[in-house]
């Protein structure tokens, strides 16, 4: 069970463009940003394992949706550039909060075993999200310098290639019987459909 990867794709060449571009005309805007996730169903009650997962999956749905509506760096001057990706960290952050407080919040799960895959996803959570505030800091210090600015950017592609690569789900797939429930659940399966 792994979240769509085409969120990730347009992701990394939304970034790619940036920093290629940079004094340059306007990337694309990402398909990325048309991929939102509604997540409107419950889990039944009588499956606490599937309630779970769902809760689970709702919560990283968060920092999915997020990556999905990054604002677009525009590479046309340093400045554009600097301020552009200042807001694509800045909501990368945003979505990262949310999803932890969502984990933070999900309660002890129906199996012991799923509480250390959760922490680890957390702490991942945590570690990027660190790193891209430093990286969103250093940026808006050094606007309108375009070595600087270039070299920033080049750090937040960085950050964004760490969550390209994270595996969201781990916390459900390290627990046989919690990846099991998250096929019944609503947002697992959500989160893990292809797109259409």
């Amino acid at each position: 069970m792994r979240p769509r990867s085409p969120v990730f794709a347009a992701l990394a060449t939304m970034i790619t463009f940036g920093l290629a571009g940079c004094g340059q005309t306007p990337a694309m805007q990402s398909p990325a940003r048309e991929q939102g996730l509604s997540v409107t169903t419950v889990a039944p009650r009588t499956d606490p394992a599937a309630r779970w997962a769902d809760g689970y999956c709702g919560a990283v749905t968060e920092l999915v949706q997020a990556l999905a509506t990054l604002p677009t760096v525009d590479p046309r001057t340093p400045q554009q550039a600097s301020r552009t990706s200042s807001d694509l960290l800045s909501s990368l952050v945003d979505g990262l909060d949310r999803a932890m407080a969502g984990l933070g919040s999900l309660g002890v799960p129906p199996l012991p075993a799923a509480d250390q895959g959760r922490q680890d996803v957390l702490g991942q959570f945590a570690q990027i999200r660190s790193q891209a505030d430093e990286i969103r800091q250093r940026i808006d210090a050094v606007e309108g310098n375009a070595a600087a600015t270039k070299d920033a950017l080049g750090q937040a592609r960085t950050t964004l290639d760490r969550v390209a690569a994270l595996d969201m789900l781990k916390g459900l797939k390290d627990v046989p019987a919690l990846e099991a429930a998250g096929e019944r659940a609503p947002s697992c399966q959500q989160l893990t459909q292809p797109p259409r």
